[in-house]
């Protein structure tokens, strides 16, 4: 910039952009754009019909709508380039010197912004480092969240470990076998009921946890391990629960009892390392070496690998909030921690031949360490 105090810009649709809901606290399903002027006032600019209510309930110091800041031409009839055209004579009429925009605005305002001749920047800070040090509000929000999705696993883990085998052992539940897709199910129905929308839990029982991310499909078997991974998103506060449990039904293998020994020390001391200006890098590292030390790999594994491979394959955690992956990262290159900071801590191993065993807490970085937000046990059996 050539000049000092440029202008903010984070645009978007706010019921989709966490970055604009964050900064004007407002849910609306069409485009809309938040201003700081170069004198710290903010402007928000919305559709006509959504002016009143965000006068009332949005965090502005002005709200008001594209017509007020139509260009000579007039503004276009979509709704989106409306608003960008609107947002562009506004600042060509504010003549700052020079504007900031976030990672999530919509190229169509930068357009907009360009076609007038102003002077445009990209900031990566914007609307991601206001957003990590959390308030009071915000905790309150993700600590009722992560409580709510551990009553859900919680009988999500007690089914699966009460469950009866058959002579072939396979779960059963109620006359049939019990499956991935029956057990999310019950996951998504009680979330539902209690406030939330939820995507796809994972499932995961057997081999088909030795893939961190694969949801799980089919029947249940007794003796194998089952990955629960849930992180609903509360429908009133926007906040996210997100928590990890791996159950096993009936005996463990003395190799699953091997991994999850691994990863519940490898938690302890990833979560023990957490403090305000420690890195993720520190953090991770703190996990990695339990699981090394275990005899155990790191990475991801190689293409020979024989079936009995076994190793972490991801970073320890990263924030949450508005989004269940929000920064910061807990791995290789992670940024120092800042007060405030909610973040999962997370380690995993998987096992082609076995399947994974993955424990996940939820945790707010304090002035002398960590504050744990989950209360449920870590371990195999929920009999």
């Amino acid at each position: 910039m050539t000049r000092a105090n440029p202008a903010r810009l984070i645009a978007g649709v706010p019921s989709e952009n966490t970055a604009l809901f964050h900064r004007i606290r407002f849910a609306a399903g069409d485009p809309a754009a938040w201003i700081m002027q170069p004198d710290g006032r903010t402007i928000l600019i919305i559709r006509d019909i959504e002016a009143d209510r965000a006068r009332v309930e949005a965090i502005a110091d002005l709200v008001e709508v594209p017509a007020d800041h139509a260009p000579p031409g007039g503004l276009s009839g979509d709704r989106e380039t409306a608003t960008a055209q609107a947002v562009a004579r506004c600042l060509e009429v504010m003549d700052p010197p020079g504007v900031l925009v976030d990672r999530s605005t919509p190229y169509i305002f930068v357009h907009q912004l360009l076609e007038i001749g102003l002077d445009v920047r990209y900031d990566p800070d914007l609307g991601v480092v206001d957003r990590r040090a959390k308030s009071e509000d915000e905790l309150e929000a993700l600590q009722k969240a992560q409580s709510d999705t551990e009553l859900v696993m919680q009988e999500a883990c007690e089914l699966i470990g009460r469950a009866a085998p058959d002579a072939d052992g396979i779960l059963q539940h109620e006359h049939a076998p019990l499956t991935s897709e029956r057990v999310r199910q019950l996951v998504d129905a009680r979330l539902l009921a209690m406030g939330y929308s939820n995507p796809v839990s994972i499932v995961a029982g057997g081999p088909q946890g030795a893939d961190c991310h694969d949801s799980g499909t089919g029947a249940l078997r007794t003796e194998q391990p089952v990955i629960i991974d849930i992180f609903p998103r509360n429908k009133r506060t926007r906040y996210h629960g997100d928590c990890t449990r791996t159950v096993v039904n009936g005996s463990v293998p003395d190799r699953v009892l091997a991994m999850h020994a691994a990863v519940v020390e490898a938690k302890a001391s990833g979560i023990s390392a957490i403090r305000p200006g420690a890195t993720g890098e520190s953090v991770h590292q703190a996990t990695i070496e339990v699981i090394q030390a275990r005899g155990f790999h790191i990475g991801l594994p190689p293409r020979d690998a024989p079936a009995d491979w076994c190793g972490m394959v991801h970073g320890t955690g990263h924030g949450v909030g508005l989004q269940v992956h929000e920064p910061p990262l807990l791995d290789f290159r992670g940024p120092s921690l800042v007060l405030g900071d909610v973040l999962t801590v997370e380690p995993g191993l998987y096992s082609a031949a076995i399947g994974g065993v993955r424990v996940e807490d939820m945790v707010c970085v304090t002035e002398d360490g960590c504050r744990n937000f989950n209360r449920l046990h870590e371990g195999l059996g929920w009999t």
